[in-house]
């Protein structure tokens, strides 16, 4: 599977949203005809549209979920072959992993935290 490269903050992901447009494409072609990561680039579409902001690329209407929950976005953070590199940032908490992570840690890390 190969991935692009991350949008790195919301105005670059207002400009490619809107470039996507421009374009005629969805912004999924858009990102992977750019080298850009299209699981990226939804995820911050979904956020603007959730943060009331309407995505200038949006095809269809957005699915309803709850107001309070964030989209947290996963991306490998290595490039190229070789065991993927994972960071999950959520209110400031940073927690990195690896595809070696075993699943026993996993359900750990994630049991702590919904405890919080």
């Amino acid at each position: 599977m190969a991935t692009g490269r991350k949008i790195e903050d919301e105005s670059e992901a207002r400009r490619c949203l809107l470039a996507a447009k421009r374009s005629g494409l969805s912004a999924g072609e858009w990102a992977r005809g750019r080298g850009i990561d299209g699981r990226s680039l939804h995820a911050w579409q979904m956020n603007l549209e959730r943060a009331g902001v309407p995505a200038r690329t949006r095809r269809r209407e957005p699915r309803v979920t709850p107001a309070a929950r964030e989209l947290v976005e996963l991306v490998p953070a290595t490039r190229g072959g070789g065991a993927g590199r994972y960071v999950l940032e959520v209110a400031g908490a940073r927690v990195e992993f690896g595809d070696d992570a075993s699943v026993a840690t996993l359900r750990r890390v994630l049991e702590a935290l919904r405890s919080c």
